[in-house]
C-alpha cells in the first residue's frame, strides 16, 4: 500500500488543512454534516461510500477535532463549524466553473429569504476587497 504524504509538520497553513481535510470523501462528510446529516447510515445513504472507508474517515475527523461522536449521532465541532467558509467557497466556485450554463445543481440558500449567498469575497484589515495580486505570502524562513 502507498504510504500517504503528510504535512502536518509544515509552515504553510493551506498544507496542513490539506493535511486534515483534503481528501474529498472528508469535505463531503463536512458538508453532508452541514445539510443535516448526523447518523453513519445517513452519510453513508448520501455519499454511496464504502462503510470502511467511510468510519475511517470519520474516526479521523473524530480525531482532528471537527465532528464529535455522541451515541449514534456526529456533530460538527466549532472547529469543524470554522469549515463553513471553506465549503461555501467550493460550493460557489463549483456553481460558477463545474457546470454548463442552465444544469441545474443544489443551492445554498439563506433560510430567512430563501436567497443564494452572495459570493465570498476577501477583505484587507482596512476593509478594502483584494484579490491573489494583492497578497504576498510571508514564509517562515
Amino acid at each position: 500500500m502507498v504510504k500517504r504524504t503528510r504535512f502536518d509538520d509544515e509552515s504553510c497553513p493551506v498544507a496542513r488543512s490539506v493535511d486534515v481535510v483534503g481528501d474529498w470523501w472528508s469535505l463531503l462528510i463536512v458538508r453532508d454534516a452541514f445539510d443535516g446529516s448526523h447518523r453513519f447510515g445517513d452519510f453513508q445513504r448520501s455519499l454511496g461510500v464504502a462503510k470502511n472507508i467511510l468510519s475511517t474517515r470519520l474516526r479521523a475527523l473524530e480525531d482532528n477535532g471537527i465532528l464529535e461522536h455522541h451515541g449514534r449521532d456526529y456533530t460538527l465541532t466549532a472547529k469543524g463549524e470554522a469549515l463553513f467558509p471553506v465549503i461555501v467557497a467550493l460550493r460557489q466556485w463549483g456553481e460558477a466553473f463545474a457546470f454548463e450554463p442552465g444544469e441545474p445543481h443544489s443551492q445554498l440558500l439563506d433560510r430567512r429569504h430563501h436567497q443564494p449567498l452572495k459570493p465570498l469575497e476577501i477583505h484587507a484589515a482596512d476593509g478594502r476587497r483584494v484579490t491573489s495580486g494583492d497578497t504576498e505570502v510571508r514564509k517562515v524562513p
